[in-house]
């Protein structure tokens, strides 16, 4: 298990878009586009959006239990610096709840657990 240091929660709070990485039953990656906030309480990543239970990525945590999470941008001063935020770990495809989350969050969602923490330009 590992921890967001503060700078890192910090650079999750000013983002709002991320990819999710999770993995078919066939072994193949599947990486989409997705909606995220960082659960204080408990140390996970939660991702979500509307219909989130009807989707791949839902059904990929379903089968098998992992995900990886990629936050970028680019810093947009002279010169500009990349930053980045991967975080991988077990995940959990939850059905209710998700709509707590915040405007644009359907009930189901999919929490993510941090176990490995890979950072570049933040803090």
């Amino acid at each position: 298990m590992a921890e967001l240091t503060s700078a890192q929660i910090d650079y999750l709070a000013s983002q709002r878009l991320g990819r999710i990485a999770t993995t078919g039953a066939d072994g193949k990656p599947h990486v989409v586009p997705t909606s995220f906030r960082y659960n204080p309480d408990l140390g996970t990543v939660d991702v979500g959006g509307m219909r989130v239970a009807t989707t791949k990525k839902y059904r990929d945590v379903q089968a098998n239990g992992w995900a990886a999470i990629v936050v970028d941008d680019l810093e947009t001063v002279d010169p500009w610096r990349p930053r980045m935020l991967e975080i991988r770990g077990r995940a959990e495809a939850i059905a209710d709840g998700g709509d707590a989350l915040g405007n644009g969050f359907g009930s189901a969602f999919i929490r993510i657990h941090v176990e490995k923490v890979n950072s570049f330009g933040i803090g």
